[in-house]
């Protein structure tokens, strides 16, 4: 079943970047004046998004194999939950993204700090989709 084992480990990798992202990034970032914050959070946010968008997509394509060749529904119980980021990150975090990225460095203030704060309440939800899906997968795999 090595389509479930890699599903795992994918969601395993996406937690613990998530995780990482919360507890050790956010708020050391958060330590920074506004406008080094902002300046921080930038290509921060570029890198992470580029890696955790795929790691969502491959995870579900991994448990929808895994699925297809064992018929056991956590699979996709799992694939929906990690694919679930996609929908959340576009519907509610991309409106916070999208105003701290068109707002320049040099005019972060505490407004810019608030939407910070902000998105890293709503990350954690991703975080929280993230270890969710570990666990089913785990589960699928016991």
């Amino acid at each position: 079943m090595l389509a479930g084992h890699l599903a795992l480990v994918t969601a395993a990798v996406f937690t613990g970047a998530a995780v990482y992202i919360n507890f050790a990034e956010q708020p050391a970032r958060l330590q920074l004046d506004d406008r080094a914050l902002l300046a921080e959070w930038k290509p921060s946010y570029k890198r992470g998004f580029a890696m955790q968008a795929p790691l969502a997509v491959i995870g579900f394509l991994l448990a929808l194999s895994a699925w297809w060749t064992t018929g056991d529904w956590r699979w996709i119980a799992g694939g929906l939950v990690i694919i679930a980021n996609w929908p959340f990150t576009l519907i509610a975090i991309m409106p916070t993204n999208t105003r701290l990225l068109a707002t320049p460095s040099g005019s972060a203030g505490p407004d810019t700090r608030a939407l910070i704060e902000k998105w890293g309440g709503l990350h954690a939800i991703r975080t929280a989709l993230g270890a969710l899906s570990t666990v089913i997968f785990l589960w699928a795999l016991n």
